[in-house]
């Protein structure tokens, strides 16, 4: 399959990453307040080698994280999209959407805008089934992102985290669930 590059919403760009992403792409990933529902912040190296999967995965699969960029100013402000789930669970395999943005770009709307743009190419271009997303319980403002965008808490599976320790204070992950009936529903409700 032909990866897919680039999608657009009313303000965003979601595209390709550049080397000159890496700067603010590291700020951002060091930054403890955006990191803090992440085991910890990254550092430059750590953030670089993230860019790297992240490119391997569009050049597997077709799709992955995108690159967010403001249309309005050509700022790079953080990451949204589609990604296989890279552990073992009852509800892999799936695909699920993510987001990370950068402080100073919270509150905007932004999240939820691009997430939106990411559902649709998963649903329209990719014909998929169904999208999963999940985090920790306590990631409170990433739960709003998933009930704006109409996913609906799949409480009953909710699950510990593999690849975190059992007594890791982040372990426990909710699950929210849309179908692509749901996310229709939505489109057209």
């Amino acid at each position: 399959m032909e990866p897919i590059l680039q999608l657009e919403s009313a303000r965003l760009l979601l595209r390709q990453w550049r080397d000159d992403d890496l700067p603010a792409f590291a700020a951002m990933c060091a930054d403890p307040q955006v990191m803090r529902y992440f085991p910890a912040p990254l550092s430059r190296l750590e953030s670089a080698a993230l860019i790297g999967r992240i490119r391997g995965h569009f050049a597997e699969h077709g799709f992955g994280l995108w690159a967010l960029e403001r249309k309005d100013s050509g700022a790079f402000i953080g990451f949204t999209g589609l990604l296989e789930v890279g552990f073992e669970a009852p509800f892999t395999p799936a695909v699920e959407i993510g987001w990370r943005l950068a402080r100073e770009h919270w509150g905007l709307g932004y999240a939820s805008e691009a997430a939106w743009t990411a559902l649709r190419c998963a649903f329209d271009r990719l014909a998929l089934d169904e999208v999963v997303a999940f985090t920790t319980r306590a990631n409170l403002p990433s739960q709003k992102v998933m009930q704006a965008i109409g996913m609906h808490h799949a409480a009953q599976e909710d699950f510990e985290h593999p690849k975190l320790a059992a007594d890791h204070p982040l372990r426990e992950h909710v699950l929210y669930r849309i179908t692509r009936e749901q996310w229709l529903e939505t489109l057209h409700g």
